[in-house]
């Protein structure tokens, strides 16, 4: 597919005409960005094929390599491993490390020349007669001639089947990381849910030049009908995914001598006789103390107001709240045809959702130019003996069940307007925008592991310090989440993710006990052991 033009396009050389007009305009410095979603299908990714993918996102619209990179992973991998997480996720965190650092050295350096063919086998009986010392030099000339790695995985976390991983070229320049995770699939678990991660991003390590960062990984609720249910899904991670305790934070907030609410409902029955005075003064407390508790509670969410915030994911919202009928007209990539995909793009719920106020409360999303991302049947190679890797094209076809829908996107905040009022400029009185600018937003081809196409988004984000980004104590900035919540944090969220961790640990053993071959073997041992001690009693 032809790389689609995306929101404030930019020519091969933009990135370097733009940070020479942002420093004219006496512009933020900027961190390079790159964010990328992908809905795995449960499967281990090939690595040089993710690679290819990977490259393609680095180059276009680019001469250089992103700062950070965060990858938001759907069906990371089956049950038992997602649910199960830590070692058992280690193998499918790799194979994205190898495939991410394998596309910025071909960025860098081109691709590397295989070693083989005659040769390598010529050299072979030379080699195999070296002594243990030449051995030792080969093998570290072997090792000189690895290139070194690019790109360093900072952090990886999870929630069952989702996943975050965060990369950056410099990790010295990541700071004071946080991450969180909120479950919303059966029983609260992670068969559905959002991770997310937090950091400082610190260019010179005072903090002069450096911003925060927020990245929401999720996985919304399926099925065309679900539209409501993926609104609800939404809200879940509004008021439960929280980056602190809210439970613990409003604790520390109410001193001992500080009763609850419900404490002074219990004592006002209990001495009806007490006066009112009391029960004014009690309230006038917690009045106090209110402010201070929910602006710690809005800290911990996801709309920290000194923060930028990056949500991508299998949001999965369609283009229909039924499955398509037999013979259903489906989108089109052929610009002539009257099917043409943009001609669908009206009906996406999200877009609809998203502007009546009820989803992706106060985020953007660039323009959608690209088909949509699923859901794809692949068909066989035309040429069996390729490997996947140089495969050229992964023929398709949407597949009949299913409305073909942008499930796969990445929003953002927008800087905040109260940062714009009072950029500062001692030569302009309406001193210039600051905005996030949008270099590429762009599916993905289709890789033969998924039924899901790839999407990526990649952003200049200004380095506005946290203090600069706090909203001021006056001025009317209506709905905007940074300043008031759409829903409150949910207090109990961390007691719940508890209990429902302890509910994925017991489902992702069981799954691995009766479904794999490691749980077939563990089983297997661990009945031997049983009749064998059952045995050594009764014979005894």
């Amino acid at each position: 597919m032809a790389a689609s033009t995306s929101t404030k396009l930019h020519r091969a050389d933009g990135i370097a005409s733009t940070a020479s007009a942002a420093a004219t305009a006496m512009q933020p410095p900027t961190v390079d960005l790159l964010v990328l979603t992908f809905n795995c299908a449960k499967a281990l990714i090939h690595a040089g094929v993710f690679a290819n993918h990977a490259h393609t996102a680095f180059a276009n619209h680019a001469t250089g390599l992103p700062d950070v990179v965060v990858l938001s992973l759907q069906e990371v991998a089956p049950l038992s491993q997602s649910f199960i997480g830590e070692y058992f996720l280690n193998p499918y965190y790799s194979r994205f490390d190898e495939a991410v650092n394998l596309a910025a050295q071909r960025f860098q350096h081109g691709p590397r020349k295989r070693a083989g063919g005659a040769a390598k086998a010529a050299s072979e009986p030379i080699r195999s007669g070296i002594s243990g010392l030449d051995a030792d030099s080969e093998g570290r000339r072997r090792q000189q001639d690895e290139p070194e790695k690019v790109y360093t995985l900072i952090k990886a976390h999870n929630v069952g089947y989702t996943a975050i991983l965060l990369f950056a070229k410099d990790p010295q320049h990541i700071r004071h990381l946080q991450h969180a995770a909120v479950g919303f699939g059966t029983a609260e678990m992670g068969s559905k849910g959002a991770v997310g991660l937090r950091a400082l991003y610190d260019v010179t390590g005072d903090g002069t030049q450096s911003t925060e960062l927020t990245f929401v990984a999720a996985h919304l609720a399926a099925m065309e009908y679900n539209l409501p249910q993926r609104n609800v899904n939404w809200a879940a991670i509004m008021s439960g995914l929280t980056f602190e305790n809210p439970g613990v934070t409003h604790d520390e907030r109410r001193t001992p001598e500080t009763p609850t609410s419900a404490d002074l409902d219990d004592d006002m029955d209990e001495n009806d006789g007490e006066s009112q005075e009391q029960r004014g003064l009690l309230h006038d407390t917690h009045r106090r103390e209110q402010p201070q508790v929910q602006q710690r509670l809005h800290d911990i969410s996801v709309f920290k107001p000194s923060s930028h915030l990056f949500v991508a994911g299998d949001l999965n919202y369609r283009i229909s709240t039924s499955s398509p009928p037999p013979n259903a007209t489906f989108p089109s990539e052929d610009p002539s045809s009257e099917n043409y995909y943009p001609t669908f793009l009206p009906q996406d719920q999200l877009t609809h959702e998203r502007r009546a106020g009820r989803t992706m409360h106060g985020l953007s999303e660039a323009s959608v130019q690209f088909p949509p991302t699923y859901k794809y049947d692949v068909l066989p190679k035309e040429n069996p003996d390729a490997d996947d890797e140089h495969e050229d094209q992964v023929p398709w076809e949407f597949a009949s069940h299913r409305w073909p829908s942008w499930t796969d996107r990445v929003l953002y905040l927008e800087v905040p307007p109260w940062v714009h009022a009072n950029s500062p400029s001692d030569s302009d009185p309406s001193p210039p925008r600051i905005d996030i600018d949008v270099l590429a937003y762009d599916a993905l081809p289709l890789m033969r592991s998924s039924d899901h196409r790839a999407v990526y988004f990649r952003a200049l984000v200004p380095l506005i310090p946290p203090e600069d980004m706090r909203p001021p104590a006056e001025g009317d900035y209506g709905t905007d989440p940074r300043v008031k919540l759409p829903v409150e944090v949910d207090r109990e969220a961390w007691s719940r993710r508890r209990v429902a961790r302890r509910k994925e640990l017991v489902t992702g053993w069981c799954a691995l006990l009766w479904s794999t071959k490691e749980g077939a073997w563990m089983m297997a041992v661990l009945v031997a052991a049983g009749v064998g001690t059952w045995w050594f009693y009764n014979a005894g």
